[in-house]
């Protein structure tokens, strides 16, 4: 699924394919869900399980990169950046 949803990342360029990519991710978190949680807390490629450590982790990556600027480019499309931040949600710690 991993390399379906990044696919679909890459491919966010309008609010069509920005739900896409969420439709997506909600079913990359559905899969995970059916996972064990390993000894470092991950559930498949899911680093956050709960709402409030997925959204930390977004908000963490947003202050960190300077909002997808570094390492850049900075995705020009705002769907692709929101995109961006939904997707570090998923991974960043």
């Amino acid at each position: 699924m991993s390399q379906f949803l990044f696919a679909s990342l890459e491919g966010v360029v309008d609010e069509e394919t920005f739900l896409a990519f969420v439709e997506a991710l909600a079913a990359d978190r559905i899969a995970a869900g059916r996972m064990p949680v390993t000894a470092d807390g991950h559930q498949g490629q899911w680093a956050n399980q709960s709402i409030d450590s997925f959204l930390e982790a977004a908000r963490s990556w947003a202050e960190d990169s300077g909002f997808g600027s570094r390492p850049g480019p900075k995705p020009q499309n705002p769907w692709r950046l929101f995109a961006s931040f939904l997707w570090a949600g998923r991974g960043y710690e």
